[in-house]
């Protein structure tokens, strides 16, 4: 491998905005990997900044860290993943994506309105949900957690 594709954890971080301990953690959970010189001091990938920063956006997005986790194991070790490797992810993580973005859309359009949770204390509430029909759909707030 050319060195000049090997950075510091430093570097890393820097560019990432991540802390040396997260990025420590992701390497200890098989996230990234590092190689070692010969005064034992870490190097990563410049393709990792790229790893991690899709680590972020999926934090971002709620994804669990397992989630992520097998999102990651679809990349190839060794190498720096290519494009179809990205978009192999991508379609894979599409519909739990679109799930959450339909939800975050309901929810901004309901938050101010009846959720449907059986409160009964806006005065909104008591056009939309009168004497909680919402209740007949089950528990929690039935016009935004749906199924």
């Amino acid at each position: 491998m050319d060195t000049n594709e090997l950075i510091s954890i430093g570097v890393l971080a820097k560019r990432t905005g991540l802390a040396v301990s997260a990025i420590r953690f992701y390497e200890d959970k098989g996230l990234i990997t590092s190689q070692r010189t010969e005064g034992n001091q870490r190097r990563f990938r410049r393709s990792d900044i790229r790893r991690l920063s899709f680590i972020l956006i999926a934090q971002r997005l709620g994804l669990s860290l397992p989630e992520i986790e097998q999102a990651m194991r679809r990349l190839p070790s060794g190498r720096t993943p290519s494009i179809s490797d990205w978009q192999r992810i991508s379609r894979s993580l599409r519909e739990e994506i679109d799930s959450r973005i339909a939800l975050l859309t309901r929810t901004r359009s309901k938050l101010d309105e009846c959720i449907g949770c059986g409160c009964m204390s806006l005065e909104r509430c008591q056009r939309t949900n009168r004497e909680d029909r919402a209740a007949v759909s089950g528990p929690g707030p039935r016009y935004v957690l749906a199924d």
